[in-house]
């Protein structure tokens, strides 16, 4: 102990006498030493906010093993997440004219304009989370001037790289969509996620996802209500969840159930984990504005 001080609140004029006192001290210095990391979380307000409709969509390309019938109008939608000075979203949804002529898009309104149903502008817009490649969630990056955005490192090095060294291992990977992310990398505005449970921002961290791209990845929000998670892609419709089916466009289904099951285990309850495409997120929750739920 020879050069060491004892901190202040052990040190002690009189001897301790019994037991009881011990106990309290190092009760004290247990609370005493207690870090700042330990404190609790900031909770986060959590809205999804729709900005277009793809109608007649086959179910079977959501849902693997679902009816080739059955059709669905699905909805396009960003999140938001505000809270601890930030404005956060979960996805940057499309805006390019290239996707309106592949795609029947309709109630379309730009996700940068559609902010204004929560009362915010694309300058307000502190951090994008991207959850992978895919057009119709990388492609309005560029909209959010101030944002720095969050993408899994393996993500981008792969559709930087390598995927292109063959025609089947890009699809839904617009290219000038890869170029913006590497333009705006140079610029210093990318916020490469290491990996699995990164928390980026305080209450709020990445999971890899179920393989639906390279390295998609869904997000955990600290929140009143407890954790939720904001799937994404790595879970399209209520049904994946209800039936354990996996998402048909994944490039392994088991990885696809695991995060499934993953997703149950980190979120407050089933209500909390909210799939990337179904239209009843705007039906299961409160709307305070047209195309706005608040998730709780």
């Amino acid at each position: 102990m020879t050069g060491h001080t004892r901190p202040h609140y052990l040190r002690y004029t009189r001897p301790v006498s019994n037991s009881r006192e011990i106990l309290a001290l190092w009760l004290l210095a247990a609370v005493v030493a207690v870090p700042a990391a330990a404190q609790s979380k900031p909770e986060y307000e959590v809205y999804a906010i729709r900005y277009a409709t793809i109608p007649d969509f086959p179910v079977a390309s959501l849902v693997a093993g679902a009816d080739r019938a059955r059709k669905l109008d699905i909805a396009m939608m960003v999140w938001l997440v505000r809270g601890n000075g930030r404005n956060i979203l979960v996805d940057s949804g499309f805006y390019h004219e290239q996707f309106f002529r592949q795609w029947h898009v309709t109630d379309f309104v730009k996700p940068s304009d559609a902010l204004s149903r929560v009362g915010l502008k694309a300058d307000d817009i502190t951090d994008v989370i991207i959850t992978h490649m895919h057009w119709d969630h990388a492609d309005g990056m560029d909209l959010f001037p101030k944002a720095r955005i969050w993408l899994q490192r393996d993500e981008l090095q792969y559709y930087a790289g390598e995927a292109w060294q063959s025609r089947t291992t890009h699809g839904g990977i617009d290219p000038d969509d890869v170029i913006q992310v590497v333009k705006l990398n140079t610029q210093g505005r990318v916020g490469l996620v290491n990996g699995d449970a990164q928390e980026i921002l305080p209450g709020i961290t990445c999971y890899t996802g179920g393989r639906h791209t390279y390295a998609s990845q869904f997000a955990g929000v600290n929140t009143k209500a407890g954790v939720v998670v904001l799937a994404s892609d790595n879970m399209y419709l209520y049904e994946n969840l209800e039936k354990h089916a996996p998402i048909a466009a994944t490039l392994d289904a088991a990885s696809n159930l695991r995060a499934q099951d993953r997703m149950k285990q980190l979120a407050a309850g089933p209500k909390l984990i909210i799939p990337g495409h179904d239209p009843a997120v705007m039906t299961n929750f409160p709307n305070p504005n047209p195309g706005v739920a608040k998730i709780q």
